[in-house]
């Protein structure tokens, strides 16, 4: 049995022996590894691809979810530090960008390290204050902002019992975000790859585009088609632009992560 299926925090839907890079993804309020689904079989062969599964959901929907960043990012970097011997990269999506950022902060910290790049997708610059705070209130009041922002997957809507399911943690989430208190360091060295939806009703390009003060490297900004979860509706334009960058990253070593 591999690694990752001993570790709760990682999923690892193909092995790749052949890998030069692996990318972690970090999903969205509410979301769980089974976003990323499908996403190893477009990307470049010499990336491994694993989804970050948070507690409270999919197989760890009993245990308790987050409601801070700092416990949760101190987890997750000793959940994933056995992971992280060769290059590595990180893919977030709104609250996903902001605990990936963080934890790149961490594991700089901590190691000295940093990710090749990070890719925040659909998420304020943490140094921006977020202007629609969800997380204080009514219940009532959170659900029809979310539908109104188009922050949830159509599915979640359409079932109360998988609405019923997933809003405790939606709930702790969205706390984790609204108790988020940045502070300030220097830079990252790595580069910066923003990605957001034209129409995206929670975040704007003004608020992306902050992402460029959070790194010393390269940064670009690529609008795609589509509303907050553009990850999902413009998903293969996402992973072919995805793939050009990290095949750049995974041709700068001709080094084997085994």
């Amino acid at each position: 049995m591999k690694a990752s299926q001993l570790n709760p925090w990682v999923m690892r839907h193909r092995a790749n022996p052949d890998a030069a890079l692996r990318l972690f993804c970090f999903p969205y309020a509410g979301g769980g590894a089974q976003v990323f689904r499908g996403w190893a079989e477009s990307l470049p062969a010499a990336v491994e691809v694993y989804s970050v599964q948070l507690p409270g959901r999919g197989p760890r929907l009993a245990e308790t979810p987050y409601r801070h960043m700092a416990p949760l990012v101190r987890a997750a970097g000793e959940a994933l530090a056995p992971y992280l011997e060769g290059r590595f990269a990180f893919f977030g999506h709104s609250m996903g960008a902001r605990v990936s950022f963080e934890l790149a902060r961490e594991l700089r910290r901590q190691f000295g390290r940093e990710p090749a790049q990070l890719f925040v997708s659909g998420g304020i610059a943490p140094q921006l204050p977020d202007p629609r705070p969800l997380y204080g209130l009514s219940r009532a009041d959170f659900l029809e902002e979310l539908r109104r922002l188009d922050g949830m997957p159509g599915e979640v809507w359409e079932s109360e019992e998988l609405l019923r399911l997933v809003y405790p943690t939606l709930r702790a989430d969205c706390e984790v975000v609204g108790n988020y208190t940045y502070v300030s360091e220097p830079p990252l060295d790595c580069p910066i790859t923003a990605f957001g939806g034209l129409w995206d009703n929670l975040v704007t390009r003004p608020q992306l585009a902050g992402w460029r003060d959070q790194t010393r490297g390269a940064f670009s900004l690529r609008m795609l088609p589509g509303g907050h979860l553009f990850l999902q509706t413009a998903q293969d334009m996402l992973l072919g632009t995805l793939s050009q960058e990290l095949h750049g990253l995974a041709r700068q070593t001709g080094e084997k992560l085994r």
